[in-house]
């Protein structure tokens, strides 16, 4: 065929279909021990999944043993509040710090390391931690940001952050980040490295182009490069940048892997039971202690972690992250969700949200809804709920990469894996606020949670400087605040959550129009900056005089109430199941009510 090359183009076949000789698969240990040095700087990726057996192995080799580490992560959730309860970490570069699952709050032993200035957290936000490794992914020193301006984050970081005078305007810059190791986690690499991941990508896989010393990557299963070959779409990280392959079936536990687009690879759900026994633990000295002993120390390595995890609890979690496995949940919850017409505060405050929520889509033309975790993505669902029931097109975000998606009743954790089939778009931090929120482009608006909010919308969740207290950070709230057009925010009410002006701003205000808390409704005028008392909650009083002034009573600013008072219609018995679908559990509903 093809005469005197014959011999020549079979030798190019064969060479081209043959498999590398280099291998770079190792032991999970035997990585650790040979590429983590005490003193390094550690990226902890996320991009979706997590290196949870990697950070466990970490903590046995060193545990004890004051290794000094730089750790920066998007969030410290979970299982990494081992590095700092270990010692392990004294410098945090993050996003956020504190519990997550089901529901956002401050963890004991971030608080106490932060109090006793065992530990410095670097706070970031979730969309400026991927730019600055962006930056260094690039190879540039500075990354251009919406994002910051604004902020106590501004001046904290002053020597990372600049305002910079441009040809058109002021710009906010991030300085490049370079950690010394990415660690990763993937659903399956090559023996020479090259490493397949699966969408949504949340922070991406800029930390391993960024890395000094490259990345060691913990894999579900090593495969054929042959195999990478037929899905090249899904490969994100060439081999020349990995130090080390580790097998690390189930390397994410306790948090989930969604196989979404790669069917090849069985999928696993979050370990509810897993996660609140954790947080239930780091409660107190003497759990906590007991819980390392259990599932970290006295555990030899990734492959006794999970045997003692067991047959049935893993087939069990395979099982819950099918795509239509809340459906049984649901039934198996259904009875002990409240078919009662009276409601508490909480779910009087999702309800209203959702309604003003709807109300403002439709006036103002927005396309898409970021919710942020909390009583503000059970609002941003019932609207999305009502506004498809009217023929309205609105799609749901998710700041990881989600986009499009329709929330699943049974669970009201904003990241639940039943929802990402239901995406319309899987993809990254970056689409998602640094273009669907941030871009001039956008239609959307936020709803945010808070730890405070002062009478001028300023968001406060990372810390409470005058009571050396840390709260949990960041998270993608200052990105939203800077970018979405309009923002609304639910929060419990009382004087410390609503002080005259919070110490720590964490995002500004300007774009907070609404507040919903669990007494009533504060909405600044046109033009204006401050908050009027425009609507109040039936059952805070018996009276609109009396109402105010409960209200007044627990506002840690001086009230000014709106000429016309609207009192808040009394939620429906449908608009309540509407909400409590979504958490038959409560825990968000019980948390604030």
């Amino acid at each position: 065929m093809f005469s005197v090359f014959e011999g020549r183009v079979a030798d190019k076949v064969e060479l081209a279909e043959k498999e590398p000789s280099e291998s770079k698969v190792m032991g999970l240990k035997e990585a650790i021990s040979s590429l983590v040095r005490p003193g390094m700087h550690l990226h902890i990726g996320h991009a979706y999944m997590r290196p949870n057996a990697a950070v466990y192995e970490i903590c046995r080799r060193f545990w004890g043993k004051d290794p000094g580490f730089t750790v920066s992560s998007l969030g410290f959730i979970a299982n990494m509040v081992l590095l700092v309860y270990g010692g392990l970490a004294r410098r945090l570069i993050t996003t956020f710090c504190g519990d997550s699952y089901p529901f956002p709050g401050p963890n004991r032993v971030y608080q106490e390391a932060f109090r006793a200035g065992r530990v410095e957290i670097e706070n970031w936000t979730v969309l400026t931690l991927p730019q600055r490794l962006m930056a260094g992914a690039l190879g540039v020193e500075w990354m251009p940001t919406h994002s910051l301006k604004g902020s106590s984050m501004q001046e904290e970081n002053a020597a990372d952050f600049r305002v910079v005078e441009m040809p058109g305007g002021e710009v906010g810059m991030v300085r490049a980040l370079r950690p010394d190791l990415a660690l990763l986690h993937a659903w399956a690499a090559d023996a020479t490295g090259n490493v397949l991941m699966t969408p949504p990508y949340a922070e991406g896989v800029h930390a391993a182009f960024a890395a000094r010393e490259g990345a060691l990557v913990t894999v579900e299963e090593v495969v054929p490069t042959s195999f990478l070959r037929r899905h090249s779409h899904f490969v994100k990280i060439p081999g020349y940048l990995v130090r080390a392959v580790c097998p690390a079936p189930l390397g994410v536990h306790p948090s989930g892997a969604s196989n979404q687009g790669m069917k090849d690879f069985d999928s696993y759900a979050e370990d509810e039971e897993f996660m609140l026994e954790l947080r239930e633990a780091c409660r107190s000295e003497e759990r906590i202690e007991r819980w390392v002993k259990e599932w970290v120390l006295g555990v030899e390595d990734h492959n006794a972690y999970v045997e003692k995890l067991g047959f049935e609890r893993i087939w069990h979690l395979k099982g819950r992250a099918a795509s239509d496995s809340w459906k049984s949940e649901l039934a198996t919850r259904a009875s002990g969700i409240s078919a009662s017409a009276s409601c508490g505060a909480a779910e009087l405050m999702v309800v209203e949200a959702a309604r003003l929520l709807a109300v403002k889509v439709r006036k103002e033309g927005y396309r898409a809804i970021l919710a942020g975790i909390g009583a503000s993505n059970l609002a941003a669902w019932k609207a999305w709920y009502d506004l498809r029931r009217e023929g309205r097109g609105v799609d749901l975000m998710a700041e990881v990469g989600f986009f499009g998606y329709a929330p699943r009743p049974g669970d009201p954790f904003i990241f639940n894996f039943r929802n990402i089939p239901t995406c319309t778009m899987l993809t990254d931090i970056v689409t998602v606020l640094g273009s669907m929120v941030g871009a001039h482009s956008n239609r959307a608006i936020g709803a945010l949670g808070a730890g405070q909010v002062d009478i001028r919308g300023n968001i406060n969740s990372t810390k409470v400087p005058e009571y050396h207290l840390f709260l949990v950070g960041s998270g993608g709230a200052c990105d939203v605040a800077l970018g979405a057009r309009e923002v609304l925010v639910t929060v419990s009410q009382d004087k410390l959550r609503t002080p005259e002006r919070v110490s720590y701003i964490t995002a500004p205000g300007e774009r907070v129009r609404t507040l919903v808390t669990t007494m009533g409704v504060f909405e600044k005028p046109p033009g204006g900056e401050d908050f009027l008392l425009t609507a109040y909650f039936p059952g805070v009083a018996s009276s609109e005089r009396e109402a105010v002034e409960a209200i007044r009573a627990a506002c840690g600013w001086e009230l000014s109430v709106a000429r016309e008072l609207r009192r808040v219609d009394e939620p429906t018995l449908d608009e309540l199941y509407d909400v409590r679908i979504f958490d038959p559990r409560r825990f968000f509903l019980a948390e604030q009510s």
